[in-house]
């Protein structure tokens, strides 16, 4: 179990990210990817992602599974899950700008873990400039197949989640957010515990506390030996279960985020969604999806239900327009991939 100790000044200084990063998924993906057995939870929500993903694999991608390979205790780098970033890029240069005390660090790590790791780790984390850009290569290849095509519904998640956790620090404080992150996470009189391979304490020093969600790792994570000093302390930790349970990668059957809010939807609630990204009231939005206003008002209804539009009264009439949720839905599509 990680201690981790926060002051008032780490307190004031908790924030929670307002998306994964896209290289810590595309890593973090992989172990689940590869798992015979799965844990229950990621069995129900990513089923069907594992079949789709499995069969658009290339060969060469298989030295990814080398790198952050299935298994219960087995260690994934950390230099790859560093960055919190926007874009796939941007994420890359951030790991290969780390120091080189850090990139030693975690061949330390890999190397006391996995001592049969292959010789190529090694050399990647002992700067071969060959293996880097074979590695880049890859990893960009493979988020384009495994994570890209899924990250509107993965934001939409993200963004749901820092909606709920906003109104629980509202309601009951900082401290009432960090009590609730997750069930083997746990606060009490200043010390947040995580799970960890070590029984170690940690002093954040007013650096302050950066939660990061994330949707492909079932168990919360983070960096402790190989920690960036002069940035906050990052902690991942897993959406909610009924977040991923909506989420479209259970369903989805296609890898476009317009064919995939409707294989999630249905194309006509997908196009009642694309219709009141400008409020509109029920005759109005009728006429546009092309159906009775009884009809729209159902699909309305319907999709006020799963949280993704409101409606209010308007004089004799309502108007329909968009929840936070509902704009991300629609909104947030593939990440650059650089």
């Amino acid at each position: 179990m990680l201690r981790i100790h926060l002051t008032a000044d780490d307190l004031s200084r908790v924030r929670v990210a307002d998306r994964p990063d896209p290289l810590a998924e595309t890593v973090l993906s992989l172990p689940l990817l590869q798992a015979e057995r799965p844990d229950r939870a990621a069995t129900a929500a990513l089923s069907g992602w594992r079949e789709r993903t499995r069969r658009a694999l290339r060969p060469e991608m298989g030295l990814l599974f080398d790198l952050a390979p299935a298994g219960v205790g087995e260690y994934v780098p950390e230099v790859f899950t560093h960055a919190v970033t926007g874009s796939l890029a941007d994420s890359l240069d951030h790991t290969w700008s780390l120091p080189g005390g850090q990139w030693a660090a975690d061949w330390r790590a890999t190397r006391l873990l996995r001592p049969r790791a292959p010789r190529w780790i090694h050399e990647l984390h002992h700067g071969d400039r060959t293996w880097a850009a074979l590695v880049r290569r890859e990893l960009r290849s493979y988020h384009a197949l495994a994570v890209a095509p899924y990250w509107s519904q993965l934001l939409a998640c993200a963004h749901n989640d820092r909606a709920q956790r906003a109104l629980t620090a509202v309601d009951t404080g900082v401290e009432g957010l960090l009590g609730t992150l997750h069930p083997e996470i746990s606060w009490s009189r200043g010390v947040l515990s995580v799970p960890c391979d070590m029984d170690t304490d940690l002093d954040l020093g007013g650096r302050g506390l950066l939660l990061v969600p994330t949707f492909f790792c079932p168990r919360p994570l983070v960096l402790v030996d190989n920690a960036e000093p002069e940035r906050p302390f990052v902690l991942r930790y897993p959406l909610a279960r009924s977040l991923l349970d909506r989420a479209s990668v259970v369903t989805c059957e296609t890898q476009a985020a317009e064919g995939g809010l409707s294989a999630l939807l249905g194309a006509t609630r997908a196009r009642t969604l694309r219709e009141v990204r400008s409020p509109v009231g029920t005759v109005e939005l009728a006429r546009r999806i092309g159906t009775s206003a009884a009809t729209a008002s159902h699909h309305a209804s319907v999709l006020r239900t799963a949280g993704l539009l409101t409606t209010r009264r308007e004089g004799p009439g309502v108007r329909h327009a968009l929840t936070p949720l509902g704009r991300a839905l629609l909104d947030a599509g593939p990440p650059p991939t650089g």
